[in-house]
């Protein structure tokens, strides 16, 4: 399985995360939940996320840091996308809550997964799959002057925004709506949660970009790594938010999606 570059540093630390159950629940009688489920690799539920198979509805639990909660129309827009590529007969659920900043920016992944461990409160539950997305108040730790880290995947129903620089990042063009880049950014991290590129969802036709892991070769898609890390975000945003090309949809139907 390919990872996308920006986690490769960090799969150890995921894995070994990932093969342990929450130990810290009260003896007080109360159901010990298991998280196991929910700490694994990226794209290890892309099959459970976009079919019925297993889970029926979705659920996506959205903490964000006081001041930095996404935008109406994002949200919205993120509904929508989930609705067109999931087979989710049950509905999908977006729930949202502020949370006091942890004062950690800039951030490391595995201070983003410790938050998780913190916040987090949703996990899959019968026929329920659920996701935690994370908008932080700060940037990544790997941002340099040319590059930037809008978002990232991390763990296969997990997915952390980096409000502080979407939030830069729009207001540095006057004619592009922070929605709009907020939406182009939680499609595409769905997207990596859905398997793409080859991170879950084998690839039917070769489209993984030669440069970076995990991201689409073809120019306007949603997928191509332009949208993750800053790049030309805003050009190819330009009032439209992209969305996924053939290939990509392909791949997504392959596994079990629309």
């Amino acid at each position: 399985m390919k990872i996308p570059k920006i986690i490769l540093p960090f799969l150890l630390l995921l894995l070994i995360i990932g093969c342990s159950k929450d130990s810290t629940d009260s003896d007080n009688g109360t159901p010990r939940v298991d998280k196991s489920a929910n700490l694994k690799a990226l794209g290890a539920s892309a099959n459970e996320l976009l079919s019925d198979v297993k889970f029926t509805s979705l659920t996506v639990e959205v903490v964000y840091v006081t001041g930095f909660k996404p935008t109406d129309v994002a949200l919205n827009n993120l509904s929508e996308f989930l609705l067109e590529h999931t087979f989710k007969p049950d509905g999908v659920k977006i729930t949202t809550r502020a949370v006091a900043s942890s004062n950690k920016a800039p951030f490391s992944i595995e201070e983003i997964a410790q938050v998780e461990a913190d916040e987090r409160s949703v996990y899959n539950a019968g026929d329920e799959i659920a996701v935690f997305l994370y908008v932080a108040d700060g940037s990544n730790e790997n941002d340099e002057d040319n590059k930037v880290v809008l978002g990232s995947a991390f763990r296969n129903t997990s997915i952390v925004l980096y409000g502080k620089t979407i939030e830069k990042i729009a207001n540095n063009s006057p004619s592009t709506a922070k929605s709009d880049v907020e939406s182009a950014v939680l499609n595409h991290e769905f997207g990596h949660l859905f398997g793409l590129v080859d991170v879950g969802s084998p690839m039917q036709v070769d489209h993984e970009d030669s440069e970076s892991q995990a991201h689409c070769n073809v120019s306007g898609c949603l997928m191509t790594a332009n949208i993750e890390f800053g790049g030309s975000i805003i050009d190819m945003i330009d009032n439209n938010i992209p969305e996924l090309e053939d290939l990509c949809i392909n791949d997504l139907v392959a596994n079990g999606g629309r």
